[in-house]
């Protein structure tokens, strides 16, 4: 099954219906984005993914200026 979706201005996308029936994507759930190589792999999050989220949060804000947002909004 292939399935496509367009993507945003913004970068943001919609998971189609039949992939969040297949992976049981509840709205405000959480999606993990693992990669192999060039290969995006999406699951549906679990505990444990969570628990790492939270724990890193605290340490991913030094990219949340304005001068990193001009620098990547071409990425």
């Amino acid at each position: 099954m292939v399935s496509i979706s367009k993507v945003t201005g913004k970068f943001q996308t919609t998971i189609p219906a039949p992939i969040r029936r297949i992976l049981g994507i509840k709205q405000r759930g959480a999606v993990a984005f693992e990669i192999e190589g060039t290969t995006v792999i999406l699951r549906r999050a679990g505990a444990v993914d969570r628990e790492y989220a939270k724990a890193i949060e605290g340490t991913l804000n030094e990219w949340l200026s304005e001068n990193d947002d001009e620098a990547y909004r071409e990425l």
